[in-house]
Protein backbone atom coordinates (compact mmCIF):
# COMPACT_ATOMS: atom_id res chain seq x y z
CA UNK A 1 0.00 0.00 0.00
CA UNK A 2 1.28 3.46 -0.83
CA UNK A 3 2.65 5.63 1.95
CA UNK A 4 1.21 8.98 0.92
CA UNK A 5 -2.46 9.87 1.11
CA UNK A 6 -4.29 10.44 -2.16
CA UNK A 7 -4.95 14.14 -2.79
CA UNK A 8 -8.45 15.19 -3.82
CA UNK A 9 -9.64 18.48 -5.33
CA UNK A 10 -12.97 20.31 -5.15
CA UNK A 11 -13.57 19.39 -8.77
CA UNK A 12 -13.25 15.62 -8.31
CA UNK A 13 -14.49 15.38 -4.71
CA UNK A 14 -18.13 14.38 -5.34
CA UNK A 15 -17.20 11.90 -8.05
CA UNK A 16 -14.59 10.15 -5.88
CA UNK A 17 -16.81 10.04 -2.78
CA UNK A 18 -19.85 8.74 -4.68
CA UNK A 19 -17.85 6.14 -6.63
CA UNK A 20 -16.23 4.60 -3.55
CA UNK A 21 -17.56 1.22 -2.46
CA UNK A 22 -15.86 1.63 0.94
CA UNK A 23 -16.06 4.36 3.60
CA UNK A 24 -14.00 7.45 2.78
CA UNK A 25 -12.11 9.50 5.35
CA UNK A 26 -11.07 12.97 4.16
CA UNK A 27 -8.34 14.89 5.94
CA UNK A 28 -8.51 18.66 5.52
CA UNK A 29 -5.09 20.25 6.02
CA UNK A 30 -2.77 23.07 4.97
CA UNK A 31 0.99 23.41 4.58
CA UNK A 32 2.79 24.60 7.68
CA UNK A 33 0.25 23.05 10.06
CA UNK A 34 2.28 20.91 12.46
CA UNK A 35 -0.75 18.98 13.72
CA UNK A 36 -1.73 18.29 10.09
CA UNK A 37 1.71 16.83 9.36
CA UNK A 38 1.62 14.64 12.48
CA UNK A 39 -1.86 13.40 11.60
CA UNK A 40 -0.75 12.58 8.04
CA UNK A 41 1.77 10.08 9.40
CA UNK A 42 -0.89 8.41 11.56
CA UNK A 43 -3.33 8.28 8.64
CA UNK A 44 -0.70 6.72 6.38
CA UNK A 45 -0.25 3.95 8.98
CA UNK A 46 -4.02 3.59 9.27
CA UNK A 47 -4.37 3.30 5.49
CA UNK A 48 -1.72 0.58 5.44
CA UNK A 49 -3.50 -1.34 8.20
CA UNK A 50 -7.00 -1.04 6.77
CA UNK A 51 -5.96 -1.53 3.17
CA UNK A 52 -8.95 -1.77 0.86
CA UNK A 53 -11.54 -1.45 3.66
CA UNK A 54 -11.31 2.36 3.71
CA UNK A 55 -10.16 5.11 1.35
CA UNK A 56 -8.28 7.99 2.97
CA UNK A 57 -8.01 11.23 1.02
CA UNK A 58 -6.34 14.57 1.74
CA UNK A 59 -7.58 18.03 0.72
CA UNK A 60 -5.33 21.09 0.97
CA UNK A 61 -7.59 23.96 2.12
CA UNK A 62 -5.11 26.55 0.83
CA UNK A 63 -5.77 25.29 -2.70
CA UNK A 64 -9.35 24.01 -2.45
CA UNK A 65 -12.09 26.21 -1.03
CA UNK A 66 -15.54 24.91 -1.99
CA UNK A 67 -15.79 21.66 -0.01
CA UNK A 68 -14.17 23.06 3.18
CA UNK A 69 -16.60 26.01 3.03
CA UNK A 70 -19.61 23.72 2.54
CA UNK A 71 -18.55 21.72 5.59
CA UNK A 72 -17.85 24.92 7.55
CA UNK A 73 -14.37 23.73 8.52
CA UNK A 74 -12.91 26.25 10.93
CA UNK A 75 -9.97 24.40 12.49
CA UNK A 76 -7.32 22.07 11.17
CA UNK A 77 -6.73 19.29 10.82
CA UNK A 78 -10.29 18.11 10.29
CA UNK A 79 -11.44 14.61 9.38
CA UNK A 80 -14.75 13.97 7.64
CA UNK A 81 -16.17 10.49 7.19
CA UNK A 82 -18.33 9.58 4.19
CA UNK A 83 -20.25 6.38 3.48
CA UNK A 84 -22.28 5.51 0.39
CA UNK A 85 -21.54 8.94 -1.07
CA UNK A 86 -22.90 10.90 1.89
CA UNK A 87 -21.35 12.75 4.81
CA UNK A 88 -21.61 10.73 8.04
CA UNK A 89 -19.72 12.70 10.69
CA UNK A 90 -16.56 14.48 11.71
CA UNK A 91 -13.96 12.40 13.53
CA UNK A 92 -11.60 13.78 16.17
CA UNK A 93 -8.60 15.03 14.24
CA UNK A 94 -5.59 14.73 16.53
CA UNK A 95 -5.63 11.06 17.45
CA UNK A 96 -3.05 8.38 17.10
CA UNK A 97 -3.63 5.49 14.70
CA UNK A 98 -5.17 3.28 17.42
CA UNK A 99 -7.61 6.01 18.45
CA UNK A 100 -8.62 6.71 14.86
CA UNK A 101 -9.04 3.00 14.17
CA UNK A 102 -11.36 2.66 17.14
CA UNK A 103 -13.50 5.52 15.85
CA UNK A 104 -13.64 3.98 12.37
CA UNK A 105 -14.27 0.35 13.34
CA UNK A 106 -18.05 0.51 13.14
CA UNK A 107 -18.05 2.22 9.75
CA UNK A 108 -15.28 0.14 8.19
CA UNK A 109 -16.49 -3.16 9.64
CA UNK A 110 -19.90 -3.00 7.99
Amino acid sequence: MRGRLQAVTDREFDRVIEASSVPVLVKFWKPGCGHCQALAKELELLQQELGERVLILAMNVDEEFQIPAELEISSLPALALYRDGAFVKFIGGLGKKAELLKQLEREVGR
